[in-house]
C-alpha cells in the first residue's frame, strides 16, 4: 500500500510521466491514485494500453506531453533516453511551456543532467533532479528514497509530486547533486551485492546452510538492507527483475564515468563492473542485479 497521503493531494495536477517501464508504472499508477491527471508516453504501447484502462491519458510524443502538462516526469534508462526525450525532433522542448516543471528521477549522469537542466531553464522552465532508491517495492509502495537536486524553490514546488511517490526527500543541493547522490547509492548497492553473494557462496560452499547464514547475520555488522532482499533473492534463487544486472552495471560505469571526471578512480566498483559483465555476456542481464552472485559459479574452477 502507498504512505498515507491527503486524499486525492494531487486532484488538480496535470502531470506528464515518460518512461513506464519496472519502476515508472507503478510510480505513475500512485501519482494516479494521489488524484492527478496523467498524461502518458511510453516506447513500448503494451503498458499504455494497460494503464488507459485504468484512466490515464496516451500522448503520441514527449512533445504531446509538454503540450498537455505543467509537470513532467521522466523515469527513462540511460541518459541518451533522456536527451532523446528532452532534446529530440519530437521532444518535450518542441512544445514546451514557460513555467513547466521537469522532474527527472530516472538515473542519468550528474554533467548531462546540468545541460538539460540548462536548456529547460532557458526556455522559462525549472528543473529538478530526484532519482530514487528502493526499487520496485518501494516504487509499488511508494516509499521510495528520493535525492533532490535543484533551488529550494524548485524543491518546494516539486515537494508534492515527490511526497506520492517516497517517504523519504532529501534536498542535496543544487541540480545535479540529486544525480552525486544516486552514483554514491549505486556504488554501495552494487559493491554490497557482490559481498553478499561472495559470503552465501562461501556459507554453501563450506557446507552451511547460506539461508540460516543469512538469518545470523541480521542484526549484526554484516546486516543491511541488501543481506534483508537480495540475500533472500540468492537464496531462494527467484532473480524477477526488480532492478537489472544491465542498469546496475550501466549505474557503475555512470559512477566511474563521474569519477574519472574528478580525477578520482574507483577500483573496487570496477572489479564489480566487470563481475556485472561476465553475468551479463552469460545471458543473465535481464534477470535482477542479485544474480551477481552467479559470476562465482561461471569463474573456472569454483
Amino acid at each position: 500500500m502507498m504512505t498515507s497521503l491527503p486524499p486525492l493531494a494531487l486532484h488538480n495536477w496535470t502531470i506528464g510521466f515518460i518512461g513506464l517501464g519496472l519502476m515508472g508504472k507503478p510510480m505513475a499508477r500512485n501519482l494516479h491514485k494521489a488524484g492527478a491527471n496523467l498524461i502518458i508516453h511510453n516506447r513500448s504501447q503494451n503498458v499504455i494500453t494497460e494503464l488507459k484502462t485504468e484512466g490515464m491519458h496516451p500522448a503520441t510524443s514527449p512533445a504531446g506531453i509538454a503540450k498537455a502538462a505543467n509537470t513532467i516526469i521522466l523515469m527513462l534508462p540511460d541518459t541518451q533516453t533522456v536527451d532523446l526525450a528532452l532534446n529530440g525532433d519530437n521532444g518535450v522542448l518542441k512544445d514546451f511551456k514557460p513555467g513547466t516543471l521537469v522532474i527527472d528521477m530516472g538515473t542519468t549522469e550528474a554533467t548531462a543532467t546540468r545541460a538539460f537542466a540548462t536548456h529547460i531553464e532557458t526556455a522559462g522552465g525549472i528543473y529538478v533532479d530526484a532519482p530514487v532508491s528502493g526499487g520496485t517495492i518501494g516504487a509499488v509502495n511508494g516509499t521510495l528514497s528520493i535525492m533532490a537536486g535543484g533551488t529550494p524553490e524548485a524543491i518546494e514546488k516539486a515537494r508534492p509530486v515527490l511526497s506520492c511517490l517516497g517517504q523519504s526527500i532529501v534536498h542535496v543541493g543544487s541540480v545535479g547533486t540529486g544525480q552525486i547522490a544516486k552514483a554514491a547509492n549505486q556504488v554501495i548497492v552494487g559493491l554490497t551485492i557482490s559481498a553478499v553473494g561472495e559470503a552465501l557462496k562461501l556459507a554453501e560452499r563450506a557446507g552451511a546452510d547460506p539461508s540460516r547464514v543469512r538469518e545470523a547475520l541480521k542484526g549484526g555488522f554484516a546486516d543491511s538492507r541488501i543481506l534483508e532482499v537480495h540475500g533472500q533473492r540468492m537464496v531462494s534463487g527467484d532473480f524477477t527483475p526488480g532492478g537489472k544486472c544491465t542498469t546496475q552495471r550501466k549505474d557503475l560505469f555512470q559512477a566511474q564515468k563521474l569519477a574519472n571526471e574528478h580525477g578520482l578512480f574507483l577500483p573496487t566498483t570496477a572489479q564489480v563492473m566487470d563481475q556485472y559483465d561476465r553475468v551479463i555476456e552469460a545471458g543473465f542481464g535481464d534477470l535482477d542485479h542479485a544474480a551477481l552472485i552467479k559470476v562465482l559459479d561461471l569463474v573456472e574452477g569454483s
